[in-house]
């Protein structure tokens, strides 16, 4: 199935020089955090106009895969499904332990962003050498890693200057531990960070990814939670001048 899911021009700056290699995606994570009201809302924040990398659209937090990621254990794991389908279309190297990673940096990313605690209350004490996990920690918290679903992963084209190969993951607030009403600004990646309605998140000035992701996120509302985990995972991807979709 192929599918043109970026409409939106990038920056002159972030198209690659005709001459020039294609860059390699750099491994990154993103997580869409779900309000459940009267109508769904959603985590998303404005990147700020200095960014060179798709300045001034709404976005879902997230960011790059760090070291620290990669590090961590904690009494709760990745589904086998969510760790089978992140295994898909990956270089048989890969270890566990750094697609664990994925969706550990999709949390502390949000952490940093945004402020908002994402886990399940613990009694143990953790400690990390990374500033970031260790302020998460200290809210008395830790990865609820086995309540988030792997709902899409795209990797970005190759005219851009930066590429990312990103996984999305998915939480609910009904399924475990989130500060709702403690967002703040933190690292200065985000901007106007809010919970959007999902009606009105389309008519924000989005990536075009962004509105693929949030046209998943609505299928797998719609279906409900029983339903929602035999949903395929779509992964999309630049070949040969056409973004080709597979499924996970």
């Amino acid at each position: 199935m192929n599918r043109h899911y970026d409409p939106t021009p990038p920056q002159p700056s972030e198209y690659r020089e005709a001459s020039a290699p294609a860059a390699k995606p750099r491994d990154a994570a993103t997580l869409i955090v779900v309000r459940r009201q009267k109508e769904p809302e959603i985590l998303m924040g404005k990147r700020a106009a200095s960014h060179k990398f798709m300045p001034n659209k709404f976005v879902f937090p997230g960011g790059k895969l760090d070291v620290a990621d990669q590090r961590l254990n904690f009494d709760s794991s990745l589904s086998k499904e969510v760790l089978d389908r992140l295994r898909k279309f990956t270089r048989t190297d890969t270890s566990d332990r750094k697609l664990t990673g994925l969706a550990l940096a999709a949390v502390r990313e949000t952490f940093e962003e945004t402020g908002l605690v994402v886990g399940q209350k613990t009694e143990r004490r953790i400690r990390s050498k990374n500033a970031s996990w260790q302020d998460y920690f200290n809210h008395g918290v830790e990865p609820a890693l086995a309540k988030l679903e792997f709902i899409a992963r795209a990797i970005t084209p190759t005219y851009r200057v930066r590429r990312f190969d990103t996984r999305f993951f998915m939480v609910s607030d009904t399924s475990m531990y989130i500060n709702l009403n403690s967002l703040r600004k933190q690292g200065g990646e985000l901007e106007q960070v809010r919970w959007i309605p999902l009606s009105e998140t389309r008519e924000l000035d989005l990536p075009g990814v962004t509105r693929w992701v949030l046209d998943e996120v609505e299928k797998r509302l719609s279906a409900g939670a029983n339903l929602a985990g035999s949903l395929p995972t779509p992964f999309v991807r630049f070949i040969n001048g056409k973004t080709v979709e597979k499924h996970l």
